[in-house]
Parts: C-alpha cells; sequence; structure tokens
C-alpha cells in the first residue's frame, strides 16, 4: 500500500472513531432527557459525518478500482477528468 492510501486509510478511521463517540454523545444525551432538539441536531451531524464517508470511499473506488477496470477496456477512453465528472454528480446526488 503506498503513502497516500494509507493516510487515507488512516482519515477514515479517525473519522470513524469520531462518529463513534458522536454516537455514543447521543445515547448519553437520550438517557439524561436532553432537548429533542439538540438530540435532533446531533444525529443530523452523525448522518453527514456517515456521507462524508460513503463520499469518500465512493471517491476511493472511482480512482482506484473503478479505473483499473476500465483501462483494461479502453485505455485512451478513459481520463481523471472522466472521473472526477461522476464523483461530482454522484456527491450531489447522495446530498
Amino acid at each position: 500500500m503506498n503513502q497516500n492510501n494509507e493516510k487515507n486509510k488512516k482519515d477514515l478511521i479517525v473519522r470513524l472513531r469520531k462518529i463513534e463517540g458522536q454516537v455514543k454523545g447521543i445515547e448519553k444525551m437520550i438517557e439524561s432527557d436532553t432537548c429533542c432538539k439538540n438530540v435532533l441536531v446531533q444525529i443530523a451531524a452523525v448522518k453527514a459525518a456517515v456521507n462524508k464517508i460513503g463520499i469518500l470511499m465512493l471517491q476511493d473506488y472511482a480512482k482506484k478500482c473503478m479505473k483499473d477496470e476500465l483501462k483494461e477496456i479502453d485505455e485512451k477512453k478513459l481520463d481523471d477528468s472522466n472521473i472526477d465528472d461522476i464523483i461530482s454528480a454522484i456527491t450531489m446526488f447522495v446530498k
């Protein structure tokens, strides 16, 4: 695994651990009868964080796995701008 891949992997793990902490915080908020609005704000933050991880994984898939698969089909038709366009469209869709 190259250095960039290792950095991305560590970033994802850090993000997941933060989400885990947020979920535990929500649990404590519910146990202590915190105002529902405040709990909902935290739930929305967790959803946004999970979506961000999904987008990062999708980017990784498109730039590595999918690119490798498509290269075998036709190297001349594939470049990073095509993949960036796909990522942009999917990112707008999932927001």
